[in-house]
């Protein structure tokens, strides 16, 4: 199995829309991706509510069955999708990808 962790910072507006709008918008746009994509196990994101420094606006965890699911998942059109929307409205995004 493999676990894919992202941590974005947002834009305090983009697309007209402030940046928890634009957290809950992204929250529901990945979501929506649990079921649509093969080899997907489970897709996750959390808002921080701590909003302490060093803290990240967004958090997506997700599992595959394989690094080659993972990969799928990267270049698939519904994730390609959601990710140009992501382009525009984050400042700042890091990630971790690791297996169990």
């Amino acid at each position: 199995m493999v676990k894919h962790l992202v941590f974005w910072n947002l834009k305090e507006e983009a697309f007209g829309n402030n940046k928890a709008t634009n957290a809950l918008l992204i929250k529901k746009k990945l979501e929506d991706l649990n079921g649509q994509i093969e080899g997907l196990i489970k897709l996750e994101v959390g808002i921080d509510f701590l909003k302490q420094e060093g803290s990240y606006d967004l958090a997506l965890y997700a599992e595959f069955e394989t690094r080659n699911a993972l990969s799928f998942y990267q270049d698939h059109p519904k994730h390609k999708e959601v990710q140009q929307f992501v382009k525009v409205v984050r400042t700042d995004r890091c990630s971790v990808d690791f297996e169990v």
